[in-house]
């Protein structure tokens, strides 16, 4: 016996080794991301594919997988980068996709390596996080199973991943080039609204261009969503708009929220689903109405006074033919200036009750972001107390990892704006001067750090705009939401400390304020911003550091601008 014990050994080792191949697999994609003429909406325009796609291929994978994106940039004049919206990138903070933050951008020819593991089950996407490539078509869906044996605490018979869109026929150049002008200039509405990418212009409007747009266009035609009576059906919607805030509702049917970003909800019932850029929901659809005929699907602006039209879509009862058109007219949805069935969705977000985080009961560090908008030598900003937010030319991840501590400014943005006791959020600031700053937030490790929101008036008067913050490298705790200014003694009484939601994007509401909680234990570098891709870009952001010292050796595939050329060999 002890002869065969080395025999016996590799034996078992094997069966180990493939134990955990079998539980944890390797999901590899190879991707090229070029400029390709599409007409999503019926108007031609040039839009950023994958493999000739978008939107791009979905992700599908089990927790505990390992997902690698080999991802070729052939924009040939221009940068890319990909963020893995929701992926906590545990471990591999250098794979979060943000550029400016945790890496270089890839640079046109180049391709790279993202390999991280997806650690939690749920509804999550990918896309652009470089200038405001999003808007021009580069996003996709990215859903993790659960592991095998593992049930959730719902049923369903399909599942099926759609992503909600706006649409714009102006390059994101073009916008860029507007808002960052003297005078400035707006991006305006969106010109559709797309459903898993599709929609519809109006190619009869006043102005466009011959040629330029084609109502037969099959690539407009509207998506189809079939179903078999009777059954019933996951619908994971997520939203990626660059602008817009909105609801979404099927025909007839009634949905049943069961899952916010990844986090199981105590199940409520709802006709329409508000939904804002960088979330994801699950919702129960049964197809239970008459099945001679087939229903709207539509997506409709709201939070902003608009005439941009509805998304429509196809609810297709099998086996009646998906290109015929409902019956009827398409709903018409809820107006879109009103904010109370908004804040009651939000606060109707609880934790399924056997899925509660326990969240902790008391914070270390309070931080409060009041969201302004202002000006700065004439440009118009966007600011969190009065400090607008701008990225490096070195990624704050190599900068804090390898001491380039001279390439970003090092004293720290405030934790709450001098003067908010008296600070008055219902009217246009008598000063709206502010300062431009690339300092961040640095974080002791594993403490637990509040964060409160704050909403105010814009420039204009009597306008307090939505804006959908967004957290990367973790989950937080929703614990408050509340009307007007947030009231440092009184507020925090009020907090949900029981069975709270966790997500990783979040509304805060006109005059409003939203209050999260979050551990600082993932060491590394995130993001924190408004997912409005303007609203970013014009400075509605901030970065924490936290654990730094904890992270592992940097790859060099990260590095190659700013101060980190020094780095790569020739």
């Amino acid at each position: 016996m002890a002869k065969n014990l080395p025999l016996l050994c590799v034996l078992l080792l094997s069966i180990f080794s493939l134990n955990s191949i079998v539980e944890a697999r390797i999901r590899h994609y190879r991707w090229e991301v070029k400029y390709e003429f599409k007409s999503q909406d019926c108007f031609r325009k040039l839009v950023i594919t994958i493999n000739g796609r978008t939107p791009g291929p979905s992700i599908r994978a089990q927790q505990g997988d390992t997902v690698i994106v080999d991802l070729k940039n052939s924009l040939l004049t221009e940068n890319v980068a990909i963020h893995w919206h929701g992926i906590r990138q545990i471990g591999t903070p250098w794979a979060d996709g943000t550029e400016g933050v945790t890496q270089c951008p890839i640079l046109p020819g180049d391709t790279f390596r993202y390999m991280f593991v997806v650690d939690r089950a749920g509804t999550y996407m990918y896309h652009a996080h470089y200038g405001m490539q999003r808007e021009a078509g580069l996003y996709g869906s990215l859903r993790v199973a659960l592991p095998d044996g593992e049930v959730e605490p719902f049923t369903y018979d399909h599942d099926r991943s759609i992503i909600l869109n706006d649409w714009y026929h102006k390059s994101a150049y073009e916008q860029a080039a507007g808002l960052s002008s003297v005078p400035f200039v707006w991006v305006g509405d969106p010109q559709s609204l797309l459903i898993q990418g599709r929609g519809r212009f109006n190619c009869s409007t006043p102005g466009i261009e011959a040629g330029k747009c084609n109502a037969t266009n099959p690539e407009c035609s509207p998506y189809v969503l079939t179903v078999v009576p009777g059954k019933t059906y996951r619908l994971r919607i997520g939203s990626l708009t660059a602008l817009a805030a909105l609801s979404f509702e099927i025909e007839g049917h009634n949905m049943t929220v069961v899952e916010a970003d990844g986090h199981y909800v105590e199940p409520f019932i709802v006709k329409n689903l508000f939904i804002y850029s960088g979330e994801t929901y699950s919702v129960l659809i049964t197809a239970n109405q008459d099945p001679s005929r087939n229903y709207w699907a539509v997506s409709k602006m709201v939070s902003r006074n608009n005439s941009v039209p509805t998304g429509l879509a196809i609810f297709n009862y099998y086996p009646n033919h998906p290109k015929r058109s409902p019956p009827t007219v398409p709903p018409s949805g809820p107006f879109w200036g009103a904010i109370e069935p908004r804040v009651n969705q939000s606060l109707a977000i609880k934790s399924h009750p056997n899925y509660i985080h326990p969240v902790p009961q008391t914070s270390d560090r309070v931080i409060i972001l009041l969201n302004t908008q202002n000006r700065i030598n004439g440009s118009v900003k966007w600011s969190i107390n009065n400090v607008s937010f701008s990225l490096p030319h070195t990624p704050y991840l190599i900068s804090l990892k390898h001491d380039l501590l001279h390439t970003f400014e090092q004293t720290p943005p405030p934790d709450v704006i001098n003067g908010y006791q008296t600070y008055d959020i219902n009217t246009v600031a008598p000063n709206v001067n502010a300062t431009s700053s690339n300092s961040l937030y640095r974080l002791k490790f594993n403490t637990t750090v509040d964060i409160i929101l704050q909403n105010a008036n814009t420039l204009n008067v009597n306008n307090s705009e939505t804006h959908p913050w967004h957290l990367h490298g973790h989950d937080f705790w929703v614990v408050g939401y509340g009307s007007g200014k947030f009231n440092v003694s009184e507020d925090p009484k009020r907090y949900n400390l029981v069975d709270p939601i966790m997500k990783n994007t979040v509304p805060v509401h006109p005059y409003g304020w939203t209050a999260l909680r979050f551990v600082a234990d993932n060491p590394g570098v995130w993001a924190f911003h408004c997912h409005i891709e303007s609203h970013f870009f014009m400075g509605m952001g901030a970065v924490f550091e936290e654990g730094i010292e904890k992270v592992t050796k940097l790859p060099s595939s990260i590095m190659g601008c700013g101060d980190t050329k020094r780095f790569i060999r020739p």
